[in-house]
């Protein structure tokens, strides 16, 4: 049966992935600066040989696996190549070389498991009809994002696929598990960066001064109504803000204070109404209470929506292939990826890959010093996805 090929050839590959996954994550570099990374994996395409371009948005690579009739049907399968700006704390062979760099998101794991991927579906090009068109993108972690820039330089053509599959790690999910969720399924994400101005002096004399602090503080109780107030219950909404800078003192009121933040959504409409009533409310009040306010948003990633049909395909191949008891339903999420600019130019499906090994002490999240994987999840990670990508072609 294929589905036993299929997981033969991911367990006969899997050392050579780890290996990948190990060196990629002892060399991480960060966003649209991935240029020792994508050489590393041009000489990997090389050595499997398949067709491939490279120099995309500078560091992106496009590979193609040609089964037969290679224009019958094209598909794609997407990882990403960029790293955190994050002090790894692991203590293993691969820690990152580069210091305050650090693979914390997975994108290692998304890269050498799309390797291992390729080296299956080349060796069994034989088995079906089309292309399949694998996508390395830059710069995910950074606005404006890889996938809208590789799609702004053609990535979605010549040629043109009908669909696409990523996949992300998920610490939440044990090694050997993947979730799914149909329809909507992560936040769209804006960047906040605000500056109060109001008149510094010595904080014993307040009378003589215009407070940015005590502004801020009314702007930021102020802001949170957008959410309680306007969203309707049924639209998910996040405003946050994490950074409040104000360089004064125990005796000095400073001259501005800065404020940075992020609002997440899951709807277009409400999401350009909001930016509005913020700068709206952010300007009218800050000015009320004697000061000035710059108000910048940067209007992030679009909400990612996962094509309904295709995901309920993929989460039947899945079964098929992990068993029920391995797959799981995935809840709505307030974080944001770059992959949404590639689901909402096409039918997509991005689904999660369970890494964590609470046996093994891995269970770290996301975005942490201490994140790793259990990399028996790359077997996982290649064989599902090349299984899902050879029933595309194979309908």
């Amino acid at each position: 049966m294929l589905k036993d090929r299929i997981k033969e050839l991911a367990a006969n590959y899997l050392d050579d992935t780890i290996a990948i996954r190990r060196h990629l994550h002892a060399h991480p570099e960060l966003s649209f600066k991935e240029y020792q990374t994508s050489e590393y994996v041009a000489r990997q395409l090389q050595d499997i040989g398949v067709r491939f371009d490279k120099g995309i948005v500078e560091t992106g690579l496009v590979a193609y696996v040609e089964g037969r009739n290679p224009e019958k049907k094209v598909i794609s399968l997407r990882a990403d190549l960029d790293a955190l700006p994050i002090v790894e704390e692991n203590d293993v062979p691969y820690k990152s070389q580069n210091e305050g760099v650090m693979h914390a998101c997975g994108h290692d794991v998304h890269t050498s498991s799309l390797l291992g991927v390729i080296r299956i579906l080349n060796t069994l090009r034989s088995e079906f009809e089309g292309t399949v068109k694998c996508i390395f993108q830059p710069g995910e972690e950074r606005l404006p994002g890889g996938a809208s820039l590789m799609i702004k330089e053609g990535v979605l053509e010549n040629p043109a696929p009908e669909l696409m599959f990523g996949q992300h790690v998920y610490p939440q999910l044990e090694a050997g598990k993947v979730g799914f969720r149909p329809g909507m399924y992560m936040a769209s994400a804006d960047e906040i960066y605000v500056t109060i101005t109001g008149r510094g002096g010595h904080a014993a004399l307040p009378h003589l001064n215009v407070d940015p602090v005590l502004i801020s503080a009314h702007l930021l109780v102020a802001l949170q109504q957008i959410v309680s107030r306007n969203a309707q219950p049924n639209v998910p909404t996040v405003l946050s803000f994490g950074k409040v800078t104000a360089n004064g003192a125990t005796n000095v009121i400073p001259e501005k204070v800065y404020l940075e933040g992020t609002f997440r959504t899951m709807d277009e409409e409400w999401r350009a109404s909001a930016h509005e009533k913020m700068i709206k409310m952010g300007t009218q009040l800050v000015e009320s209470m004697g000061g000035s306010c710059e108000f910048e948003i940067r209007k992030g990633y679009p909400f990612l929506v996962n094509d309904t049909e295709l995901t309920t395909r993929a989460k039947d191949w899945a079964t098929a292939y992990l068993g029920a008891e391995n797959v799981v339903d995935l809840d709505l999420r307030m974080t944001a990826e770059d992959f949404a600019y590639f689901s909402q130019q096409l039918p997509a499906c991005f689904y999660r890959l369970g890494i964590s090994n609470k046996q093994l002490g891995i269970n770290s999240g996301l975005h942490t010093s201490t994140f790793n994987i259990d990399e028996k999840s790359l077997e996982t990670g290649m064989g599902l996805m090349a299984w899902m990508a050879l029933n595309e072609l194979r309908a």
